[in-house]
């Protein structure tokens, strides 16, 4: 499915292809975890061990070219394309290149030494590299593989398959995130300029099951001059979207990005704090329950609880 040329630029960029369609890429903030310095947002908010945490998707492949991505948007798709490898060999492949790029933190006199023997023995997938991957046809029988191996399972989408969305239903992931570009068709078309036909129309529908999972993310990426605006608006629509977590991030100027927009259009934290406590105004029955300065991001709930942060 990729080509010699493009499997190196995804390489050159620190990417690993995993098969014929999947691709991890080490966080930076694993690496930090690993020498000891912070932790991933995740960390804080939910618990994740960022060193045993692995960032891949089963697909490079989108349906939306979204303005404020650091990805290469022209690989956008109305449909999955090609081969479909097996869940397993996409598990296994993802955690060999994992700790085949980590291993080499074992000549670093700096690192925390049980950190790095733990990061051999994943506890994470965050479904949420690069593509969109409810386009992966066999995504819940990946997710229970993952369950079956006690590894947790972030999935990350644009909710414009809910077909496959509703298959999840009876293999749900740990934690469900939904990304939302705006809290109408207008904004959300100007922000994510998805290629599926009635994409807003099917972003409601997955909206609409979010009840019936256990853990559920609203997630944003705040763009100045695209979608963070009116948060009149995300109030009104998060009082009938009922998630049990909202994350307010703000948008990097980072990768292919750059190429579409000024970096200008990167709010400041304390721009995203202001958002935040705007949408509370608004709708009362939300508040802040947690913050990451570095990371840019506010994590709003109706209520916090001490389940939310998952021990091991």
């Amino acid at each position: 499915m990729l080509s010699p040329e493009k499997r190196l630029d995804f390489e050159r960029q620190g990417y690993r292809v995993v098969g014929n369609h999947s691709l991890i890429k080490v966080c930076e903030w694993t690496k930090k975890a690993i020498r000891g310095v912070d932790t991933c947002y995740k960390c804080k908010f939910y618990g994740i061990h960022s060193w045993q945490c692995v960032q891949m998707s089963p697909t490079h492949m989108c349906d939306h070219r979204c303005v404020f991505c650091w990805r290469d948007t022209k690989y956008t798709y109305p449909t999955w394309q090609g081969p479909v490898d097996n869940p397993v060999d996409i598990i296994e492949g993802c955690i060999r290149e994992q700790v085949k790029y980590l291993q080499g933190f074992g000549g670093n006199p700096h690192v925390d030494k049980q950190r790095l023997d733990e990061m051999k023995k994943p506890l994470h997938f965050a479904i949420s590299l690069t593509g969109e991957p409810t386009m992966y046809p066999r995504l819940p029988e990946l997710i229970a593989e993952l369950h079956k191996r006690s590894i947790t399972s972030y999935l990350v989408t644009n909710g414009t398959i809910p077909l496959m969305v509703r298959q999840l239903l009876d293999n749900q992931p740990t934690q469900l995130y939904v990304s939302l570009y705006g809290p109408n068709e207008d904004i959300y078309k100007k922000s994510a300029m998805p290629i599926t036909p009635n994409a807003w129309q099917r972003l409601q529908e997955t909206l609409n099951m979010l009840p019936n999972f256990k853990r559920t993310v609203i997630r944003m990426t705040l763009t100045k001059g695209y979608n963070m605006v009116h948060p009149e608006l995300y109030a009104d629509m998060f009082k009938t979207v009922r998630a049990k977590f909202y994350e307010l991030k703000g948008y990097m100027w980072i990768g292919h990005s750059r190429e579409r927009l000024e970096i200008s259009s990167m709010p400041t934290y304390l721009e995203i704090k202001q958002f935040a406590l705007d949408i509370v105004r608004h709708n009362p029955e939300l508040r802040i329950i947690d913050e990451k300065e570095v990371s840019r991001v506010v994590l709003l709930a109706r209520e916090d609880s001490k389940e939310r942060i998952m021990e091991f």
